[in-house]
């Protein structure tokens, strides 16, 4: 679904893939991008919520475009690049999505293992395969994966998500080590914590009450440090970070 402002192909576009209701990350992403003067082009699977994000940002003044479509299916993926193509310059490509399935090895099933792979790994390797060469055909620009503490850490009830975003951190090195070099910044972000979005408010309130003020990771403070990152001068990229609460153990 195209913006209903105007958009030039020479503007730059970021592109945020995993993008959920307002009060989330995804959301977030888009709006610091947009309103540091980039086309936020906003895909996920809910129409509904990336529509909604778009009517945001514009409403703001920004600039942005609803690209629903599911990013762990090949040929989904080939059509929203064909689009984000079409939009600009692609200077900046952020992949958000993930399906937190939880479970130990004895009650996950193998259908919602591989709906974890597929979401993160899976869906991570599609959209970097179509987003480094549009980053390449404009001279560079920045990659940059959205991980967890499951990244680096596995037990028992995480054991697919773990799985699945170990995975991901996997292909976000592979990817620096071979396009770093010509230009495009990768970077990966542990979020080490809860984010105080919509999902964590409504699934899980106690915890948002336990961790009083500034104990959950507020999705605005994220996205300022991608777009920190975004901005990074070439002789001091940064490759892996890790955010938190000021009183989250680790």
């Amino acid at each position: 679904m195209a913006t209903h402002n105007p958009v030039d192909t020479a503007d730059p576009v970021a592109w945020i893939a995993g993008v959920g209701a307002s009060a989330g990350l995804g959301a977030a992403l888009a709006r610091r991008f947009a309103r540091g003067g980039l086309t936020a082009a906003v895909t996920a699977r809910n129409a509904e919520h990336v529509q909604a994000v778009v009517r945001e940002i514009e409403q703001a003044g920004g600039r942005a475009v609803a690209l629903p479509g599911d990013v762990a299916v090949a040929a989904e993926m080939e059509r929203l690049a064909q689009t984000v193509r079409g939009l600009g310059s692609l200077r900046v490509a952020i992949y958000n999505a993930a399906q937190a399935v939880w479970g130990s090895l004895l009650q996950i099933t193998p259908a919602q293992f591989e709906e974890a792979w597929r979401s993160s790994t899976y869906g991570g390797f599609l959209f970097a395969r179509a987003a480094v060469p549009a980053l390449l055909a404009g001279g560079g620009g920045s990659l940059l994966f959205t991980g967890a503490t499951a990244s680096i850490r596995g037990r028992g009830p995480f054991v697919a998500f773990a799985a699945a975003k170990a995975g991901l951190r996997s292909l976000a090195q592979s990817t620096a080590r071979e396009f770093g070099p010509r230009g495009v910044h990768v970077a990966h972000v542990i979020i080490d914590g809860g984010i105080d979005g919509e999902r964590l408010r409504t699934n899980a309130p106690s915890r948002v009450a336990d961790a009083g003020e500034d104990g959950l990771l507020h999705p605005d403070a994220i996205a300022e440090t991608y777009w920190q990152l975004h901005q990074q001068q070439r002789s001091a990229w940064t490759h892996e970070l890790d955010l938190r609460p000021f009183k989250e153990a680790f």
